[in-house]
């Protein structure tokens, strides 16, 4: 049997000890947006029921149970069940009291279904049937993680963090449209500002201020006057440069146009701010109630990059090591050597990608504010380490450093992490 990972991943074939394989019965499922596949065999490799199809809804699941507990014989010690991760479609099967409290249900890897299919050789065809024979492999392999129903502070803290995430792209992408309209309406602004939507003073240009005119006619002393009272500080030299670039833009041919666009756009852009804050405020309030309610007393590590390491990560006891949660992010380096000589290598990306970020966005905390972290970063920086190996080196400090603190329930210890990698 292959190795397995994890203290649950080792409890996996517990109930399968000592009992003969005709007694053990495994149940692939192939889910899909609105139906699902499924077959039963048992752990001799003999099929109990030929593929078939069911609705993932109350009726079709009862089908399902029903069609599964009229293949097992009397004498069944085991029905293990492997469900693929797929996106979310996988969920409602796999939910608490879906499925009989005595069947073991157990959640797989796309990336090993997949690998599965290659050793199988059929990995350039995918179809159901194919996928249940994959899945069924794996199963008999004693592979996968037993599903458990998580915390539900845990659970909603992952689904808090994954709305912040999309509003917070949303609003990305929208500032950089804004920039844009910003230059049709008001030409040069961009050069008197290091961030025009990311500062006070840039905010209030752009919604008081897209026709320059109106700037220059104010002049300095009246639009340091006029921001005071909005509790925006603005000095001498700054207003000097904002109303000089007010009188030198040339007008556009489609600013008053740009204008109106602009003003829906900044409208909608308060708007994301609003549920950007809300959602931050409800996962501040989630934090200290996860196991990871400990990462906040680390370096730069607030609410927000907390959640996002814990919903990346879920929970912990899945984890046998940092290691595997560094593995799973798809930061380890792809190698391939061949013969003594060709070697290639380099980052995979091949993982959870609010996993990558989460472990990065923690090395970024452990940079701003954690003075070791930073010597390190700059002994690389001196060995002539570019800035994207940098990142994960103190990702993967990071991420050693957050998941012992979960692990052991300990508050951040700088004397525990000063050592160089």
């Amino acid at each position: 049997m292959m190795h397995m990972h994890g203290v649950r991943a080792q409890e996996l074939t517990s109930r399968s000890v000592g009992v003969a394989l005709d007694r053990l019965v495994a149940v692939p499922v192939d889910v899909g947006k609105s139906a699902a596949m499924a077959m039963v065999v048992d752990f001799t490799g003999r099929r109990l029921a030929a593929p078939f199809e069911f609705a993932l809804d109350r009726v079709g699941v009862e089908r399902f149970v029903t069609r599964v507990e009229g293949a097992l014989s009397g004498d069944v010690a085991l029905v293990r069940v492997g469900v693929e991760a797929c996106g979310h479609y996988h969920r409602p099967l796999v939910a608490c009291g879906v499925l009989p409290g005595d069947w073991q249900v157990v959640e797989l890897n796309p990336a090993w279904v997949s690998a599965q299919r290659r050793v199988n050789g059929t990995g350039r065809t995918k179809t159901d049937p194919i996928d249940l024979t994959a899945v069924a492999d794996l199963l008999l392999a004693g592979r996968g993680y037993e599903v458990a129903v998580g915390d539900e502070p845990l659970v909603e803290l992952g689904a808090w963090v994954a709305h912040r995430r999309r509003r917070v792209e949303v609003r990305s992408g929208l500032k950089n449209q804004l920039t844009g309209q910003l230059d049709r309406c008001f030409p040069g602004l961009g050069a008197c500002l290091s961030s025009v939507l990311g500062t006070k003073v840039g905010r209030l240009v752009a919604v008081e201020f897209s026709d320059p005119d109106r700037l220059a006619r104010m002049g300095v002393a009246r639009f340091r006057s006029f921001a005071a009272r909005r509790d925006v500080r603005v000095n001498v030299a700054m207003a000097e440069r904002l109303v000089a670039a007010a009188r030198q833009a040339l007008p556009t041919a489609e600013a008053a146009v740009a204008r109106h666009v602009l003003a829906a756009d900044l409208w909608l852009l308060a708007g994301l701010d609003g549920q950007v804050a809300a959602a931050e405020e409800r996962i501040a309030a989630l934090v200290p109630a996860t196991r990871y309610a400990v990462l906040t007393s680390g370096p730069g590590w607030g609410p927000v990059r907390a959640a996002g390491y814990a919903a990346g990560v879920g929970d912990p006891a899945r984890w046998p090591s940092h290691r595997q949660v560094y593995r799973a992010a798809g930061l380890n380096p792809a190698q391939y050597e061949s013969a003594g000589r060709r070697r290639d290598s380099g980052i995979s990306r091949e993982g959870s990608v609010p996993l990558r970020r989460a472990i990065l966005d923690l090395g970024v905390g452990l940079w701003h504010q954690d003075a070791a972290a930073r010597g390190y970063a700059v002994s690389l920086r001196q060995r002539g380490k570019p800035g994207a190996v940098i990142a994960c080196a103190l990702g993967r400090r990071a991420n050693k450093i957050a998941f012992a603190m979960v692990r052991d329930q300990t508050l951040y210890d700088p004397a525990c992490w000063t050592s160089q990698e």
